[in-house]
């Protein structure tokens, strides 16, 4: 068995220093200097340009060599990207060409030739076919997408073999393993030993894991949690590996045709075809604004002979960051989306032969945008979206499926609960086993609403869906013998 550790950093090309100067003091440089004293700690890591360039223009150079260290040692691989975070699936192959080229440049810089990426990281893994078209051209040999793009969320990649892309077949495609990349994230698993446990049965076989996840959550999102990362690091089992040895492992190739999404993605989201939500919800009246105004840029510089430094501006308004911080749920930042706004009017402005015409329009997008963004935290909009994130846990599991007409969903949660419980004993988890007690007593007794973290989550970080879905179909068959012809309701 092997594992593939992948970390993700990046930092708008205008964050602010103080929170760049958090961020890399509460994770990057704990992050870094604990890999270099791990021994046979190999990490996978992709640092978009952007940051890169902002570590060094702020003087962060300890953090660039401990990395760079790392990368000489053999102990880091890089991976490749965007410059400035955009979602590849929305750009056109010019665009992701100069954003590829402009992250290698800035990182070949810093890094020198310790810089050798392998594998292609699209941000947010935004995944559309126009990407792995540009990435073929771009002669990088493997890509990461996240596992619901395999088949949309209808089951879990095979982990024995690796997969090319249809009409595209000189790309590897790898996905990421959202189970234990969440568990560790979500600091359900602590220590080796629990990590050892989470892992054992894919231990046994021949084949491989991938976990992605962000960077930052170690440490500045979650502090301590860095802590918690490096014991499960120190394991030696499965055997830590970097991307480009997984060629050498795995021989056997299946051909797919992955399905357009995100890291964020849904099964709900590929189903209603919204799967790029978090950036471009079609019912976002702040999208649309941002989009539009993007669009009319992009269209007011098509056959303008742009300088590089009105290029680079253009691929800067591309951030998803202003998209992020405008979709409200749960993420909501005036700051962000005026920032964006004011870059892109920037943008607009500093194009050749320009009319003051076409500026007006610009300048009449941007005040659009903040107004309405304003006006949405004003009239209490933000706010309702940001409940109804927490209206679900609210309500009692139990009533969300016994009293539902859904009993074979819950029957199949308590019994995979009642499993990990007996499981934990065994293994003389004591804490663990506890955990599972309490969270089927709260099921029970409709005392699951007070968690931080709901216990129907913990399971499914700790369990694949597919697992899950078997048990559902079993106890949904005993129902219906119970109760022929009752139909299965459904909420859209």
């Amino acid at each position: 068995m092997y594992w593939v550790n992948f970390l993700h950093i990046y930092q708008p090309s205008d964050q602010s220093k103080e929170i760049l100067e958090r961020v890399v003091n509460e994770s990057y440089r704990p992050l870094f200097k604990g890999f270099l004293s791990l021994k046979n700690t190999k990490v996978n890591l992709n640092i978009n340009g952007a940051l890169t360039e902002l570590l060094a223009k702020n003087n962060y150079y300890d953090v660039i060599e401990d990395i760079k260290t790392l990368a000489e040692k053999g102990r880091l691989e890089f991976t490749e990207s965007a410059m400035y975070h955009p979602l590849l699936a929305f750009l056109s192959e010019d665009e992701i060409f100069r954003q590829v080229e402009k992250n290698r440049q800035i990182n070949k810089k810093y890094f020198k030739e310790a810089y050798r990426p392998f594998c292609f990281f699209p941000p947010e893994m935004a995944y559309g076919p126009n990407v792995a078209k540009a990435i073929a051209k771009l002669n990088y040999p493997m890509i990461l997408l996240d596992e619901i793009s395999y088949n949309g969320g209808k089951n879990t990649a095979p982990n024995d073999r690796l997969f090319s892309i249809k009409n595209n077949k000189k790309i590897l495609a790898v996905f990421r393993e959202r189970r234990i990349s969440n568990c560790i994230m979500s600091a359900i698993i602590r220590s080796k030993k629990e990590f050892k446990e989470l892992v054992k049965e894919e231990i046994k076989e021949k084949s491989y894991f991938c976990t992605a996840m962000d960077g930052e959550t170690f440490g500045h999102h979650r502090p301590g949690m860095e802590k918690n990362f490096f014991k499960i690091l120190t394991a030696d089992k499965p055997k830590q590996i970097f991307f480009s040895e997984l060629p050498g492992l795995f021989s056997k190739i299946e051909l797919i045709s992955p399905v357009s999404a995100t890291w964020a993605s849904s099964k709900e989201d590929i189903d209603k075809g919204i799967q790029f939500y978090s950036w471009k919800n079609p019912k976002n009246e702040v999208h649309t604004l941002q989009w539009e105004f993007l669009n009319f840029i992009r269209k007011t510089s098509k056959n303008k002979k742009l300088t590089p430094s009105q290029k680079d501006k253009l691929d800067k308004a591309v951030s998803s960051d202003q998209f992020f911080w405008a979709s409200g749920e749960p993420w909501w930042s005036i700051e962000m989306i005026e920032k964006g706004a004011w870059t892109m009017l920037e943008t607009l402005k500093s194009l050749p032969e320009i009319t003051e015409k076409e500026i007006n329009r610009g300048e009449k997008y941007y005040k659009e945008i903040i107004a309405l963004s304003f006006w949405w935290q004003r009239s209490g909009k933000i706010e309702n979206l940001s409940k109804k994130y927490k209206e679900t846990t609210k309500i009692p599991f139990r009533e969300r499926t016994i009293e539902a007409d859904k009993p074979e969903v819950y029957q199949a949660f308590i019994t995979m609960m009642e499993k990990k419980m007996i499981e934990a004993q065994k293994t003389k988890n004591f804490e663990k086993a506890i955990l599972w007690r309490d969270a089927i007593w709260k099921l029970e007794t409709k005392n699951d609403i007070y968690d931080a973290i709901h216990a129907v989550d913990l399971l499914r970080m700790e369990v694949t869906d597919s697992e899950l879905t078997k048990l559902m179909d079993r106890y949904k068959e005993k129902y219906k013998k119970l109760k022929p012809g009752q139909p299965e309701k459904r909420k859209a």
